[in-house]
Parts: C-alpha cells; sequence; structure tokens
C-alpha cells in the first residue's frame, strides 16, 4: 500500500509560517506609518533638527566644542541624538503594538509578540534611513558627520536597535497588563535624553554621579557609536559594551519570557 501521500503535501514549518505572519504585519504597519499619516516623515525628521538648532543657539552662550574632547559638537549631538531615538523609539512604539493589533489575534497564527517585533524592525529601518539622509545632509554643509571607523558605528547602532527590542518587549507586556506603566514610561523619556550623555557630555558631572548614571546601558551603546564616527574622541569612563550586551540580552530574555508567561492574559486585552 502506498503512504506517500499520507502527510500533507504543501504544510509549511512554523518559522515559515512566522515569516509570513512578520511579512503581512510589517507591510500593514509600513503603510500605515508611512501613508496614512501625512506628517509622519516631517516629525522624524523635523524633531532630532529642532533639537539641534535649539542647542546651537544654546552653545553661543555655553561654548559647547569646548567640553568635548576630539569631537565637533553638533555632529557629536547628532550622532548621539539619532542613537537615543533609536532606543526610545523601539521602547514606545512597543508599548500600543499589542492593544494596536488585537484584533489579529482572533488568528491563531499571530501572537501578541509579533506586532512588537514587527514594529520595532520597521522603526529601526525609518530611523536608520532618516540618519542616513542626516549624514547626507551634514556632508554636504560640510559637517564632519562620516564615520571614521564604519564597522564599529554599524555594530553600536544595531546593538542600540536591539536594546530598542529588549524594552519594547518587555513594556508592551507591561503597559498592557498595567496601564500606569506606560504613562511613566512616556514621562520619563524626556528625563532619559538628559541623563543619557544625548545633549551634553557626562564627563562633566562628578564621579559618584557618573557611577550612577552609567548603570543606564543607553550611555555605553552612544559613546561606543560616537566612537566609529570620531576615532580620536575620548569616551567616558567606564564605557563598556560587554556590560551594554549582558542588560540588552537580558532585557530581550526577559520580554520573550514574559511574553510567554502572559500571552493568553496579553489576547484577551
Amino acid at each position: 500500500m502506498d503512504n506517500t501521500h499520507s502527510a500533507p503535501k504543501g504544510a509549511r514549518t512554523p518559522w515559515q509560517v512566522t515569516r509570513s505572519v512578520w511579512y503581512a504585519m510589517f507591510m500593514r504597519e509600513a503603510i500605515s506609518r508611512t501613508m496614512s499619516d501625512r506628517m509622519g516623515w516631517f516629525w522624524m525628521i523635523f524633531e532630532p533638527f529642532a533639537l539641534v538648532a535649539v542647542m546651537v543657539g544654546i552653545r553661543s552662550f555655553i561654548s559647547g566644542d569646548n567640553l568635548i574632547a576630539n569631537a565637533p559638537f553638533i555632529p557629536w549631538m547628532i550622532v548621539g541624538m539619532m542613537g537615543f531615538f533609536l532606543v526610545r523609539e523601539g521602547m514606545l512604539r512597543g508599548m500600543g503594538a499589542i492593544e494596536g493589533n488585537s484584533a489579529l489575534f482572533a488568528y491563531r497564527q499571530v501572537h501578541p509578540v509579533d506586532p512588537v517585533v514587527v514594529r520595532n524592525f520597521l522603526e529601526g529601518t525609518l530611523r536608520t534611513f532618516v540618519f542616513l539622509i542626516f549624514i547626507a545632509g551634514g556632508l554636504l554643509l560640510g559637517l564632519e558627520l562620516f564615520p571614521d571607523n564604519a564597522v564599529r558605528a554599524i555594530s553600536a547602532w544595531l546593538a542600540l536597535w536591539g536594546l530598542g527590542i529588549g524594552l519594547g518587549l518587555v513594556v508592551s507586556v507591561a503597559s498592557t497588563l498595567v496601564p500606569e506603566v506606560g504613562k511613566i514610561i512616556r514621562i520619563t523619556s524626556l528625563p532619559l535624553l538628559i541623563v543619557s550623555g544625548v545633549i551634553f557630555p557626562l564627563n562633566q558631572l562628578p564621579h559618584w554621579m557618573l557611577e550612577y548614571l552609567m548603570l543606564n546601558p543607553i550611555p555605553h551603546g552612544l559613546e561606543t557609536l560616537r566612537l566609529g564616527f570620531f576615532e580620536n574622541y575620548k569616551i567616558i569612563h567606564g564605557t563598556s559594551m560587554t556590560y551594554f550586551w549582558l542588560v540588552t540580552l537580558s532585557l530581550n530574555a526577559l520580554g520573550l519570557l514574559m511574553h510567554l508567561r502572559f500571552v493568553d492574559r496579553l489576547k484577551a486585552k
């Protein structure tokens, strides 16, 4: 007896199913993000541009160039802001991903972790494109915005992207189960901009304060990214990518475990 037809032909593997789900959700999110909101692209470019313009104005009073060793102030700040926005938006976009796609959970192939991963991937792609626009624009204006060590710069950029994904995975679960968490995170995003050394160098702070601020993994990634652009740049004392990756991988593992543990409650929200 021929048993060759006992197994269904064309059955897809779990990875093929997941890939199809991610592709469909990516196209849905991309169209929604870039087409439905006409101001979406404008704000992605205008926000860092406005911050740079404000800080250039303030620099005329504080002599910002004198605060940073071996790196021009404006390119130094642009690189820091782009890296920070990559992490921040990965975290913030992850928060609304589950609620924004709750209708799709009626399909058993779709899990709450899927929209979080897809949104982070889309956000990272868009932020990378915006960063390239700033680099091209800066070079046209004569700014030193071309990386001296492209491999280090790309590695640090991808590392910050990974941190954003980890934070997005964790806060997506926490903010869905406890809505107040989302409000607190949004409030703290501005202070986080300051204490991460995006606008002002943390080297100017007292050593005892710097020790606490460097528990935050973001400055470690930003300083490494800046070192990739300015090879003679003097990074903050205590910068460690080993520490950065320990935190990043821990956040990603914790986020995935939280999604596994609370998958039924997340789908019911």
